[in-house]
């Protein structure tokens, strides 16, 4: 009685036979879950992410003497000198600092305290 149940368990857990279908539908419906995912993550992650790259490189290349600035590491300081891949910023009386252009993150508005 036990073995027969198991039997039964065993063949249910089986592939379907040679003649017999699955019900298993289109690729295109089995792709769907894929596809959607894909479209969620490209809204949600990748161009968010491409447009603060985008307006980021935009910032950089507008960057001009006089600017006030924050570097990445929090560096407060004043835009002394733009080159093609540097940036010298003023960080305090007669202390100047080379940093790559990239490193800076944001320019602070004129009006902002020290």
């Amino acid at each position: 009685m036990i073995i027969e149940h198991l039997l039964d368990i065993a063949y249910a857990m089986g592939p379907a036979p040679e003649g017999g279908t699955q019900g298993g539908g289109s690729i295109f419906a089995s792709l769907l879950p894929l596809i959607l995912i894909f479209v969620v993550f490209y809204f949600l992650l990748i161009r968010p992410q491409q447009k603060r790259a985008k307006e980021h490189r935009a910032m950089l290349s507008a960057l001009k003497k006089g600017d006030k600035v924050i570097t990445s590491g929090g560096v407060y300081g004043i835009i002394e000198n733009v080159g093609t891949n540097t940036v010298t910023v003023k960080i305090a009386e007669n202390t100047k600092v080379k940093f790559g252009k990239a490193y800076i993150a944001s320019v602070r508005a004129t009006s902002d305290e020290d």
